[in-house]
């Protein structure tokens, strides 16, 4: 079923919620958190969060509750994301990227060599990555990662 317009404002009110509690929480809400704090129905709750996941904003598990909401991961991952005091988890390199970019904020990001396992600092200041030893390596072209984005 093509989504309404409705339904498109709805799914925008939802993805910023989603997201707030992120930034706030360090996790993602539950369908039930998000239907009590949009004062919606859960059954409505469920069919954005099906809907953000066929846009490819959100990765669900099997029984619905997020497992991305890119560029985070609700599970630790090799690539921590330092923002003052908080910390994210990115779903590889180029979401962890996509943290300080998309939060318009400096960033440290903790992660290891794929290659060797050398521990390896990144640092973003003012948008820019500084210099730093090393190459992002990205193991499939972009256009097949969501072919199997949990393991892209």
């Amino acid at each position: 079923m093509k989504p309404t317009e409705d339904s498109k404002l709805f799914d925008k009110h939802v993805r910023f919620h989603i997201y707030t509690h992120i930034l706030k929480t360090g996790r993602p809400p539950t369908a039930e958190e998000s239907a009590r704090a949009l004062s919606s129905p859960l059954l409505n709750i469920r069919a954005a969060y099906q809907r953000l996941a066929e846009g490819r904003a959100l990765v669900l598990q099997k029984d619905g509750a997020i497992f991305m909401a890119e560029p985070f991961s609700v599970i630790p991952t090799p690539f921590s994301v330092e923002v003052g005091k908080h910390s994210w988890w990115g779903n590889c390199i180029w979401d962890a990227l996509g943290i300080p970019a998309m939060l318009k904020e400096d960033a440290r990001i903790v992660t290891s060599c794929g290659c060797c396992g050398e521990a390896m600092l990144l640092e973003v200041k003012d948008g820019l990555l500084l210099e730093a030893p090393g190459v992002v390596h990205f193991a499939l072209p972009p256009r097949d990662w969501w072919n199997d984005v949990v393991f892209a």
